[in-house]
């Protein structure tokens, strides 16, 4: 014998289905108040982060601005690239950008910075992904290695002596993981060929920047 669900049944589920709908409303905007409330904090962070290693990069007693408000946008050709400018009033004492290697498990960000010469005032890994206790030599905290760059340019070593000694270069390669090393020379001559060939946009002063953007 088939029962028919009455009006009392029909009340039930759907009184049930606007309880569940409700729940999930209130979930779901609990969800967005939280994003919103975290996102200033984690934003906050990213900042404090960034001038702590520009801070590594660039000396203080180059610049008397605030890094992160005085930032220049190039067209690379490749994409877009912030670069981080050192003023000392309106002109340039040193600049810092992002320059990518391919390392042997991916990408490795390296922040360089550099003086208005091209000379080279830092440089720090900021992420990758490369083999602990391998190729996690790259990272300061880790080994001193990365400091070899400090005080080079593109000229000094000569251009074919930017590699690891084992092709044929001046900068040492670690034991088991010679890509890794080999991909931070890589990344930083290619940061400093990019700044030879833009180093007016580079180093325009601000009054010059003012009226190129205008």
């Amino acid at each position: 014998m088939s029962t028919v669900a009455g009006p009392i049944d029909r009340d039930r589920v759907g009184y049930q289905a606007v309880l569940l709908g409700g729940f999930a409303m209130i979930a779901a905007a609990m969800l967005v108040m939280g994003d919103i409330a975290t996102r200033a904090a984690i934003e906050q962070r990213r900042a404090e982060d960034l001038l702590a290693s520009l801070a590594q990069v660039i000396p203080a007693d180059l610049y008397d601005n605030d890094l992160l408000a005085d930032t220049l946008r190039l067209d690379t050709g490749d994409g877009e690239l912030i670069v981080y400018r050192a003023l000392e009033g309106l002109d340039v004492s040193a600049v810092a950008f992002e320059t990518v290697g391919q390392g042997y498990a991916g990408p490795i960000q390296v922040l360089l910075g550099l003086d208005s010469r091209g000379r080279i005032l830092g440089a720090r890994v900021l992420s990758h992904t490369e083999t602990p206790g391998l190729g996690d030599k790259i990272e300061v905290d880790r080994d001193d290695w990365i400091l070899s760059f400090d005080g080079k340019s593109l000229g000094e070593p000569p251009a074919e002596h930017w590699a690891v000694k084992k092709d044929g270069g001046d900068f040492d390669q670690f034991s088991g993981a010679t890509i890794t090393p080999r991909a931070v020379v890589r990344a930083v001559k290619d940061g400093l060929e990019l700044f030879a060939a833009q180093r007016d946009a580079f180093t325009a002063s601000a009054v010059q920047q003012t009226a190129m953007d205008e």
